[in-house]
């Protein structure tokens, strides 16, 4: 068994860093040793910074962003079309969408998909509240999901829960990516670019 090299409150900082996403345990020692070095150029103000984040960060009420401000900046922006609302699982599938610049529309955060294994039912997912925003002035509901299962399973569960709202109901186009290699991709992809092929 290794010997400790730290005292317990920096052992404390490693654990909790370990606990982040792409972060194991030589990378959390690595990023804690880092901080520790830089105390004053990086470690208080990521301190200051987590504390706000605390204290102010909160959950849109009308969409499920996160944001310091609810409604969020994103509801309150008059440029957005309010017709169009983009459906995603988790609020980092909005902010890659926004870092894409990709739509002008409104989002609403599901929180999760449908995934019986994991216990993740109807009832664990924004989408009531999401059926009422459909039935609100909106012409078009985008369902922007991850094409596994689960995404594919949440998106026809909605699309059969709007079919009495005056909607649109339109998903993300399936297929080869920008700069993909037909060798490389797997059946799945290629079958569904094959389906959605279009005009050149």
């Amino acid at each position: 068994m290794a010997a400790s090299v730290a005292g317990p409150e920096i052992e404390r900082l490693v654990q909790l860093l370990a606990r982040l996403p792409g972060l194991g345990p030589r990378s959390a020692r690595r990023a804690a040793l880092h901080l520790i070095k830089k105390r004053e150029a990086l470690m208080m103000p990521l301190s200051s910074a987590l504390q706000v984040a605390l204290d102010k960060v909160q959950v849109c009420k009308t969409c499920g962003n996160i944001d310091t401000q609810d409604p969020c900046t994103v509801c309150t922006d008059p440029k957005r079309d309010p017709s169009i609302i983009v459906v995603v699982a988790d609020v980092a599938d909005l902010w890659a969408l926004e870092r894409a610049n990709a739509t002008q529309g409104r989002y609403h955060v599901l929180g999760a998909t449908l995934s019986p294994l994991d216990g993740v039912g109807p009832q664990d997912l924004t989408i009531d509240s999401l059926v009422a925003r459909a039935h609100a002035q909106v012409h078009e509901i985008i369902l922007a999901l991850n094409a596994t299962v689960d995404g594919q399973t949440t998106a026809h569960y909605i699309t059969d829960l709007l079919q009495d709202a005056n909607v649109k109901v339109t998903r993300l186009a399936h297929g080869v990516p920008v700069g993909g290699e037909l060798d490389y991709l797997d059946e799945g992809t290629l079958s569904a670019a094959m389906r959605q092929r279009t005009l050149f």
